[in-house]
This record gives C-alpha cells, structure tokens and sequence, in this order.
C-alpha cells in the first residue's frame, strides 16, 4: 500500500465526511442502545462562523463522537435560531439600500423580504460546521421559524396566558431606539461611563426663590411634571406645598414629598419624569402625576420637545445645556460616572419607555429550576463557580418582557375586537379566536374581518426556551416515540453569556413542559480572545477568519489548538501558534504511522526487549486511560486531550517505537508488529474525537474496513487490570537511558560507540527493563557492582548509582581539567550566593519569594559541587 510522504488534510477531510455522510453514521433513530442527546445552541440563521463557535461545536464534536464510541446512540441535533432583532435589523438596512422603507411595506410584504434574505443567507454556518468535521444528525436540522416550532412557541404562549401566567400591562420597558423594539431585562448591559452632571435652577412661583437641581439628562426636564423632596430635609421645608417653573417649558409643577429622595444625591431634589424613568414612573402613580412622554420610538424629540422636535436626544441634550447657560439656568456642571443601560444587540444607549407589552410571569415558573440546579443537584453546571451566578439571576428575577415590536418571528396570538382594554382573546387560530371573541363579547355577529391581530411578535428566546422539547416535536405531540426517547438530553454546552437568557429558560421550560430537566449537565465555556486578552471583533482585526484557519492547518489542526488551552469557563486566549501546534501533532502521528508501516516484517522470534516494551506500554495506556476518563466525567476536555497528547507523543512516539524498531535494514518480529498495530488502533480510539479525519484516514490505511469497520463506530478501549510496578520501573528506567544520553551529549561519544554500564542497585530494581537500557543506550552490558567504579563517569537516578567507564572514549586528563575547571566556577557562585544570605539586610527585606529562590540556588549548587567531586575522585583513581 502506498503511503503519502505528507498527510493531506483537504483531501481527508473532504473523503471522510462524504464517506460518514454516506453512510449514515451521524444519524439516529430510537432503538434498544442507551441515547445520548445533544441539542446544539442555534446560532443566527444568517450568521457565519466565528471562533467562538468553533471552540463550542469541536467541544460539543468531542462529546458525540466519543459517545459513539462507547456505543451510545449518539444524537446531536442541528439548527438555526431566526434571531428576531438582528435578522430584521439586516432586512431593513438591505430594503434601505434599494431605496424602501419598512413603514412603506405591510407585514406580509416584508416578510417576503425576510424569508428571502433567509434563504439566501441561512444556513452558512451549518456548512461551515460540517467544514469543522461536525458530525451533527443533518437529517434533523430545525430552524426556530418551522412551521411545527412556530407551532409549538404559538400554543406555549396560549397555555401559559390560559394558565394565568401570561398578561398584558403597561409598564416601563426597556426600549431599543435603533431596533426600535422592547428588550428584557437580561439583554440590556449595564456599562459604567462619563458624563456631567448638570445643577439646573427652578424657578419658585410667585417668588424669586430658585431651587437646584442636580441630573444627568437635562434634555428630559421638558418631561418634567414634578419635583420631590424628602420630609426630612428641613433645607427645603419651606417649600412644601408650593410649585416650581421648568425652565424653557414653562410649566408650572407640584413640589412633592417622598422618602424616597437621597438627601445626600446632587441638591437633594428630584426632578420627576414619570415617562421616562422607572423609579419616576413609580413617584408618579403614587402621586398621581401627569405623565409628558418627550421622544419619539427612535428617540428623537416629539412636540413636547418644542423647538427641539425631531432632533436626537443626544444633539438636544448639547444644545439644552447652552440654552440653559444662556438663560442663567445652569448653575454648573460636574463630572460623573455613572451607569448606563445599553442594548446587548445593537450596543445603543437604552430609553426607559412607557408601553403596552405583554409579560410572562416568572415567580412559579422559576422554582423548579432554583431546586433542579441548586439543591437536589438534577442538573449540573460546570464549572461550578457559575451557580452562584445562576442563584443571583434567579433569585433577583422579574416579569420577562416577552413581547418585540418586530415582524420577523411568531406574531403574538392576541386577537383585538374593540378598542376597550380587555377586549381581546387569545388563541392559536383565527376562527378559535372568532368562537372566543363572539363568546366573550357576546356579539354573535363578529366576523374575522372584526378581528385585528397583536402587531407583535414573541421575543426569539421565547422560542429557543422550548428547543431541546420542541426540536422532537414534544409541544404538539407531547408523547410521541422520539421525545419519550431522547428527552432529557444529556449535555448541553455553551456560554456563560446566556446562562439565564437560554440556560435558565429551558430548564423553566422543561420542568413546566415535561416536569423534567431538559439536560443533565451544562458545560459552559470561556470566550475566545486575543493574546492580548481581548474580546474577538471584526473592527479591532483580530478575529481570524474560521474557515481559512481549517484550510491553512486542517480541520484537526485547528479543532487540537482550540481545545489545548481551553479550561472549561475560563476564556481561551487564541493564538494561531496553537492550530501550528495541532497541525504539527497531525504530522507527528502520520509521521509514526509511515515508520511502522515502513517495517520489514518476518517470522522470527520476539527479543526481551519488545516484550518489556509492549508490557509498559499496555499499563500506561491503561493508567493514561483512566486519567481520561476522569478527565471527561468533569467535563475538563481540554486534561482529556493534554492527557492523549502527552501518551501518543512522549510514550508512543518517542519510547514505545524507539524501544521496538527494528535495527537498521532489519526485519521486527511479526508478534512484535501486531502488537504495535493494535497499541496504534486503540490510540486511534482516544484521538478520534479531537482528530477525526486524520484518524478515520489511517484507521483504513491501516487495512482495508467495510463501512461497519470504520473508526466511527469502533468500540472504545476496555479497561483492564493495570500493573503499577512495570509503569514505575519504567519511569525509572527512563531516567537511566537520559543519563547515559547526557553523558554521551556532553562527552561527545557517538551513539554507535559502545559503552558499559555499572550500577550499585540500591533500589532493587527490577532487571525488566536491561535490555531496553542497552539497547536505547547502546550499552554492550549491565554489570551490578557493590562499590564505586573507578575511572568512570557517574550519575544518580534515586538511590542507585549509575557509573559509564570512560578509557579510551575520552581524554581523561582533558576531563579533569575541564571538571576542575567547572568546580571552580561553581564553588564562586555559591560563595556569592553564601555571602547574600548571609546579609541580615537582605534577609529582612527582601520578598520572601526572592530569599526563597536565592536559597534554592545554594542548594542547587551544593548538590552540583558534590557531583562534581565524585566524578572527579573516580576520573583520578
């Protein structure tokens, strides 16, 4: 069989996908085998590969194949998530280039729109992944606007406002004036900034007494319909029950009194803009305050901005200001940091708006998931540190805003048949909300042209919470064959970043759903940033590009780099030097597998040496195998790959294979060969779901395999009985081999220069591994001594003393001289070192860290004089 010199990733990658793709292997139907389930978190439907996907899909790639290897029937099911505000957002910039404006469309034209834009950029990313080696049940791929999805988010919603749990209100909300949409809580984040904060004077009516104001949105005081002061604060009780002037408004305003005002804020005043702050919204009701909303949807000043009408806020808040000073209302100006809600989508400062929206309550959905993860431990996340994370969010949680004033996703099913505030049903279809609204409206005459649907539509995670149920159909037929088998699923793994806007949501979803955890453990990992610790984003470049990573290093390559410093829940800090790494370790094991194949084989007996070599081997790879184990049972990918790096590297490559080839031009045993094979195979096995085409690639170079033979679906290694004696002898013998290399390296004797080996065995070790010692060491024989051997080089390793005889090998005289020499310079050194440790000043003062090395290094250098000295003693007998 012929064997490339160079493994070529494209050609692998591209033949054993099609070849697992062909066949069938990533596919699953319910059968007798234990199920292992993944759903995978649905990225934008339009979006495209970025790093942090790859690290979360080669993690999620690692756990399913590996599944299948322990014959699990593996699912991991695929999909996109229509992502209501960034897919619309896209849409309407693409209509604005063509010169159309979404007000100018109606929701079905626009939506026409959207499907397009869907079709003809969706779905990007499930190619890419497959680029990756993703070996995702294709068969399966859901996407959150199916028609059986939109389905089941459209009875979710009935169930849950049938149940009382769902109810309109108007509320303060977070408004997004650029997607121009109500966001929760959850997707605003908060960031601390720099702005002023503007002392702003009142006029008193009927008085020319002014009174201070302190804000930091002086633009808002056009919505001004108060001011409070606390009952305590006798600076201003002579105010009490009087009325203050807005400045350019001229409004005239009540003083209020509210413990609520901070004496210890700005003046200790409070202007009250009920429209457009939360906690005056709160002052307004209980005071029964008008409320003067001033912005528009896309925050740009409404009539009740005056002359400031159509103008953004922020350009308004510059040239209020100047209007104030002007007019001698503003008194002076602070800096101040203070925090400032932003939309976690568009990244725009967010208004607090007074607006009809539609909540979902979260008091008893919420309990089951607090117990689930935080009590009976049903559901764990790693790493663990994250569950106090999830307790805060949880315990601190509000109403979900579950309404988006978007077209694109699932309209609310809220159907209107007057202008009253009640009068509205909710149902799944048209003519169910018709039966409804003659019902309850007792109007027997109502047509469906009298009703008038919500113009909303659900926020996207009120679709993706019901994904690991919805994905097999478990809201519209909530018994059938495939939830019963796959749901719950077993792991889940993705950011920290949606731990509560997606994590938290499906367990709410699943224990109300199917009164069960809807995945048992949730592996959470790091963000992937720069060497320099920063976030990956298009406009600082530091974002590689996915896809030219895998045609540059292999799909492999990259997958090993990812995963190689990637602690679960600690950030990875990329740098291509890893896929460099990766793709070297590609190289490496191809590399090995061409030397095997490379042997002559023959019908001649086995030497001690193979199998001393073989019997180490199969130890260490059972204890390797154990560490593995452990490894993935704590979700730490990254050890289970470190661990399978360092066995193929440093125990097979660079011993097993040195201990068992062959002289040069000579044939290997035959029993010696089949055993390397088979050593090869089960190593294929541990690499396979980090190394995928690489492995599947040898493993049919290796022999020709039907289908049923692939690598694929190979069994896992068994464990066996491990024998820790051989692996520690080993170890030790190891260290003999290094010393003989040191003295050879050091001495420059040639490797094909036979030497002799004497050693006082204190230890008792056992003679196992002599063969291995002479033949790596190129030792002609090992003789054990009981006293020192003179005229020899020596070296301990433990207890035992090792002693090369050195007659003719080398000038004795020159290495005497040269010892001496080095004897010399080391005693100096540690005078030098003596003498700072002997300073009580420096003792005293300096970091106990730098003392610390300081003393090390005179042991360092004791140990160093007195090795010296043997050597020397024994070079002179």
């Amino acid at each position: 069989m012929n064997i490339p010199s160079k493994y070529d990733a494209n050609s692998a990658e591209n033949k054993w996908y099609d070849y697992w793709m062909k066949h069938r292997f990533f596919h699953s139907e319910p059968d007798e085998r234990e199920p292992y389930t993944i759903v995978i978190p649905p990225p934008n439907v339009t979006g495209v590969l970025h790093m942090g996907h790859m690290l979360n899909n080669t993690i999620q790639d690692v756990l399913i194949r590996r599944a299948r290897l322990l014959g699990k029937n593996a699912c991991w099911v695929p999909g996109t998530d229509h992502a209501s505000i960034a897919t619309e957002a896209k849409v309407v910039a693409k209509l604005k280039e063509k010169g159309i404006s979404k007000s100018d469309l109606s929701r079905e034209e626009f939506l026409e729109h959207a499907w397009d834009w869907t079709h003809q950029y969706g779905g990007v990313i499930l190619e890419q992944l497959k680029k990756l080696g993703c070996s995702c049940d294709w068969d399966r791929t859901k996407f959150t606007m199916d028609p059986a999805l939109s389905a089941s988010v459209i009875k979710t919603f009935v169930d849950l406002y049938e149940k009382g749990l769902i109810y309109r209100g108007f509320r303060m909300v977070n408004w997004d004036p650029e997607a121009k949409t109500t966001l929760s809580d959850e997707e605003v984040i908060y960031e601390e900034r720099q702005g002023l904060l503007y002392y702003i004077s009142y006029a008193i009516e009927g008085s020319n007494e002014t009174l201070t104001i302190a804000t930091t949105r002086p633009e808002t005081i056009l919505g001004d319909t108060a001011i409070c002061i606390n009952p305590d604060d006798e600076r201003y009780t002579h105010l009490k029950g009087k009325k203050a002037i807005v400045p350019i408004a001229n409004r005239v305003i009540p003083i209020i009194e509210d413990s609520y005002v901070d004496v210890e804020f700005g003046t200790g005043c409070l202007k009250v803009t009920p429209a457009h702050d939360e906690n005056d919204k709160k002052l307004g009701d209980k005071h029964q305050l008008e409320v003067v909303d001033i912005l528009n949807e896309d925050a740009t000043l409404n009539s009740f901005g005056l002359h400031y009408q159509g103008k953004d806020r922020f350009v308004v808040r510059k040239e209020i200001a100047k209007e104030l000073e002007e007019l001698g209302h503003l008194v002076k100006t602070e800096t101040h940091i203070n925090k400032v809600g932003t939309s976690e989508r568009t990244k725009v400062v967010i208004e607090p708006r007074l607006s009809d929206q539609w909540f979902l309550k979260m008091d008893t959905l919420v309990q089951p998931a607090l117990k689930a993860v935080l009590e009976d431990k049903e559901i764990k996340l790693f790493p663990s540190k994250f569950e106090n994370t999830y307790r805060h969010w949880l315990e601190n949680i509000r109403d979900w805003n579950i309404s988006r004033q978007l077209w694109w996703g699932q309209q609310i099913p809220a159907y209107y048949y007057g202008d009253g505030e009640h009068e509205f049903v909710v149902a799944e279809t048209v003519d169910t909300a018709l039966a409804k609204a003659r019902e309850k409206s007792g109007n027997a005459g109502l047509q469906i042209d009298d009703l008038r649907q919500d113009e909303d539509s659900l926020d996207t995670w009120f679709s993706s919470w019901l994904w690991p149920i919805s994905v097999f159909n478990g809201i519209l037929e909530p018994d059938n064959k495939e939830i019963e088998y796959y749901y719950p699923t077993n792991d889940l793994v993705t950011g920290p970043d949606i731990l509560f806007f997606w994590v938290a949501r499906m367990i709410f979803a699943g224990y109300e759903y199917r009164d069960a955890k809807p995945f048992s453990n949730v592996y959470l990992t790091g963000l992937v940033r720069d060497t320099q610790g920063r976030k990956m984003s298009k406009s600082l470049g530091n974002s590689p590009e996915a896809v030219k990573l895998i045609e540059q290093y292999g799909a492999d390559g990259v997958r090993v780099g990812l995963l190689l410093s990637s602690a679960a829940g600690n950030d990875l800090l990329f740098d291509e030097s890893l896929c460099q790494q990766g793709k070297n370790f590609a190289n490496k094991i191809w590399n090995a597998f061409r030397l095997v194949k490379g042997w002559e084989v023959a019908d001649i007996p086995q030497p001690s040496y193979a199998v001393s070599a073989i019997e180490w081997y199969e130890n260490k790879f059972q204890s390797v195998l154990l560490q593995i184990e452990d490894h993935y049972s704590k979700y730490r990918i990254s050890d289970a790959l470190m661990a399978t790096y360092k066995l193929v590297w440093d125990d097979f490559c660079s011993w097993l294979l040195e201990m068992v080839k062959p002289a040069y031009q000579q044939p290997i045993d035959a029993k010696t060969y089949k055993a390397v094979i088979e050593i090869f195979e089960n190593n294929l096995k541990l690499l396979h779901p980090f190394m995928p085409f690489l492995t599947e690639e040898i493993w049919h170079l290796i022999e020709e395999r039907t289908p049923e033979q692939a690598l694929i679906v190979a069994k896992w290694p068994e464990k066996k009985a491990i024998d820790t004696s051989i692996i520690e002898d080993f170890e030790m013998a190891a260290e003999v081999i290094s010393g003989i290399r040191t003295i050879r390296k050091e001495k420059n004797i040639a490797f094909k220069e036979v030497v002799s080996l004497s050693v006082m065995n204190k230890e008792n070790l056992d003679s196992n591994f002599d063969s291995i010692i002479q033949k790596l060491g190129n030792i002609d024989h090992i003789d054990y001594v009981d006293t020192k051997v003179e005229g020899a080089l020596s070296y301990r390793v433990k207890s035992n003393e090792y002693f090369v005889p050195i007659s003719g090998a080398i000038d004795v005289e020159a290495e005497i001289e040269k010892i001496e020499t080095e004897l010399h310079y080391t005693k100096g050194f540690l005078e030098s070192v003596q003498n700072k440790l002997s300073n009580e000043r420096f003792v005293n003062n300096a970091p106990e860290q730098v003392v610390k090395m300081e003393q090390q290094k005179q042991a360092d250098a004791e140990a160093k004089i007195q090795t010296l000295k043997e050597s020397l003693q024994n070079l002179k007998k």
